[in-house]
């Protein structure tokens, strides 16, 4: 055999152990998944990164008591604001009353049939509070005078008159159930 056939050789073998040996290297790698097509889109999870904070509880506390009628009644009371409260009035002679108090601005809005009107707190007392404006309750020219009793303002009288001063309504209002 001839020196130039056995160069051949080697250079064939050792080219043929190095490719050998890159396939069985390559072949113990793991291999990224391929990425998943359109087809596949509703069956693959996605991975969502987490967060460090816990989630809140979603425990629901149920309570089986019975409550009392006072308490039923305590809690429905709706207001807006808590400087606002409203209550109704049946007065006699026939007049339905609705009043506004807002406690803030020291003032009662009373609407009735004949009309409404914002009335200021002229007193410093509780018993009787004392409201006044200087229009009839239609908003014409007269006086509205409304005073509630009580610290609950169950009962108040309102006084109104037009422009004839002299000629003025009273009405004697309790609070409505």
């Amino acid at each position: 055999m001839s020196v130039e056939f056995l160069k051949k050789v080697r250079s064939s073998v050792v080219l043929t152990s190095l490719l050998a040996g890159a396939l069985t290297v390559s072949a113990c790698q793991q291999q990224a998944e391929p990425e998943s097509g359109m087809e596949d889109g509703a069956n693959t999870e996605e991975s969502v990164p987490m967060s460090a904070e816990p989630a809140e509880p979603s425990d629901v506390v149920v309570d089986t008591e019975d409550a009392s009628l006072n308490e039923v009644e305590g809690d429905t009371t709706a207001s807006v604001n808590s400087a606002v409260m409203q209550m109704s009035y049946l007065c006699t002679p026939e007049l339905k009353v609705e009043a506004t108090y807002k406690e803030d601005a020291n003032q009662v809005v009373v609407a009735t049939d004949m009309g409404t009107v914002t009335l200021n707190q002229t007193n410093e007392g509780s018993n009787p509070e004392v409201f006044e404006v200087a229009t009839a309750i239609d908003g014409g020219q007269g006086f509205t005078q409304w005073r509630v009793g009580h610290e609950a303002r169950k009962t108040g009288v309102m006084r109104t008159a037009g422009a004839d001063e002299s000629n003025v309504n009273t009405f004697e209002c309790n609070e409505a159930s």
